[in-house]
């Protein structure tokens, strides 16, 4: 069952666009809190689609802010800050679709209990840390192992890494967004 009702899940969306829409005006994002649960702190991703292309993709692993907020900031990040695109256009922002995941907390897990298309991933070793969406896994039909090591890749880690005293940690993710509020 979902965590977030319709109605929560549209109006985290509508404050993933304003946010955008409105840094692209000079304003400030207001932001209200329309309910007790979005004052919880929680991990966030916002990721940004074109076309049903990824245009930008922004989060926070750790829960550090309310997830209204963390909502608020990562939209603004992942249309402005991720250095794998370029800023995003007042033209572009009409037709973004955008796709939240709201995170649970990692926890630590033995590898063999990773459970594929439930859990995200967080390994770190030697000062880097890699992190992959549940939803990555699927998306690429990869295996337990694959998904380690990609973590593991994302990191900047050997592959291995996984296996050689890296921290393994889980989490899982409450994915929505236009496509599927409904």
């Amino acid at each position: 069952m979902p965590e977030f009702s319709l109605q929560e899940r549209a109006q985290l969306l509508r404050l993933a666009h304003d946010a955008i829409s409105f840094a692209l005006e000079g304003r400030e994002t207001s932001l209200d809190i329309p309910t007790p649960h979005f004052a919880e702190h929680r991990g966030t991703f916002t990721s940004l689609y074109l076309s049903g292309e990824l245009r930008g993709c922004v989060g926070y692993v750790l829960p550090t802010c309310p997830v209204y907020q963390a909502v608020a900031e990562t939209a603004r990040a992942a249309a402005f800050d991720d250095n794998r695109f370029a800023p995003l256009t007042k033209e572009e922002a009409a037709h973004l679709q955008i796709e939240l995941s709201i995170l649970s907390p990692p926890q630590p897990i033995p590898a063999e209990e990773i459970e594929v298309g439930r859990h995200g991933l967080l390994i770190t070793w030697r000062g880097r840390r890699g992190l992959l969406l549940p939803q990555v896994a699927i998306e690429h039909a990869w295996q337990r192992a694959t998904f380690l090591e990609q973590t593991c890749r994302k990191a900047g880690l050997p592959l291995d890494a996984w296996q050689n005293g890296a921290t393994i940690e889980a989490f899982t993710a409450e994915v929505f967004g236009e496509k599927t509020t409904q």
